[in-house]
């Protein structure tokens, strides 16, 4: 499959092995992506490029955590010399509270998706999905969100996640609708000190334009839409998912059919905040075109 170098990244792929990783110490630096379940991961597919194209020395493995021992499966990595972790479902809040020292959008978010572990013993934590999302938007898809109508569904995790990146962007308004108002409302508050940002429902979105729309919520993981109401697309609208797969999702169907000029799924988002990872990580930040090209292959 190419160089040596590209070999030792795609070992990454196997379990999780600690005396693996003590007979590699003195040459490589150990990375990995943790999470419950985690098989599915495309990350050590997407760091081993990464790797690769900038010349890096380091291994990137998937790691099974136990559902009730996450902290003490950080811990042995550290332990045992690893730099840094990627952190998945479900322990993205568990990594927030395990670090000692956060980033202003970690901290905000409430959330941790990297984990770098630094010379002193001291756990960064930081959440590069918001810097994901709108690199991808930005770069990727050649949009501004600034001076834009932004409307983001759902106020879960992943809307926690980018809603103080995208309002870093400037847009005009960004509108958070969630079937429960209550909890849209609490992130209105929580975010309002960083850009003009409004929470409620879905009923209130009627005869409202927006120029983005984003699908923070995981209903297209059950093949089911979000109550959006129809017209909601201004003329030239993006229409963003942030979860991807193979076609459109039933969000992009929807945006497609009713109006929206531009529909992109979250496998960019997904390269991207794993570039910021490794830029974090190694100081270097890979080109992520190529990799998106390569996952779509796949």
């Amino acid at each position: 499959m190419g160089s040596g170098r590209y070999d030792t990244q795609i070992r990454g792929l196997l379990p999780y092995n600690s005396t693996s990783l003590k007979c590699e110490a003195f040459m490589t630096d150990r990375y990995a992506v943790v999470g419950n379940p985690i098989a599915h991961s495309k990350s050590p597919l997407i760091h081993a490029e990464f790797a690769r194209q900038t010349n890096q020395d380091m291994a990137y493995a998937a790691m099974l955590a136990p559902l009730e021992d996450f902290a003490g499966t950080v811990k042995k990595f550290q332990a045992e010399g690893g730099k840094g972790l990627n952190v998945t479902v479900p322990f993205k809040q568990e990594a927030w509270k395990l670090a000692t020292l956060l980033t202003d959008r970690a901290r905000l978010a409430e959330a941790v998706n990297t984990l770098k572990f630094e010379p002193d013993g001291t756990i960064l934590g930081d959440n590069t999905d918001g810097a994901g999302l709108t690199r991808d938007i930005r770069e990727n898809l050649a949009i501004s969100l600034a001076g834009k109508r932004v409307l983001l569904m759902g106020a879960g995790g992943a809307a926690r996640g980018v809603l103080l990146p995208l309002l870093l962007q400037k847009p005009e308004r960004l509108i958070i609708a969630n079937r429960t108002p209550k909890k849209a409302i609490e992130l209105e508050r929580h975010f309002a000190a960083y850009g003009r940002v409004e929470g409620g429902d879905y009923a209130r979105l009627a005869g409202s334009l927006f120029d983005i729309v984003i699908n923070a919520t995981s209903s297209s993981l059950s093949n089911a839409l979000p109550p959006l109401p129809q017209g909601v697309f201004a003329p030239g609208a993006l229409a963003y998912d942030m979860m991807y797969g193979k076609g459109l999702t039933p969000f992009l169907q929807f945006a497609r059919d009713n109006g929206a000029a531009q529909m992109a799924d979250g496998l960019g988002m997904l390269v991207e905040q794993a570039a910021e990872s490794f830029f974090l990580w190694r100081g270097v930040r890979p080109q992520t075109l190529s990799v998106m090209s390569l996952l779509k292959s796949c």
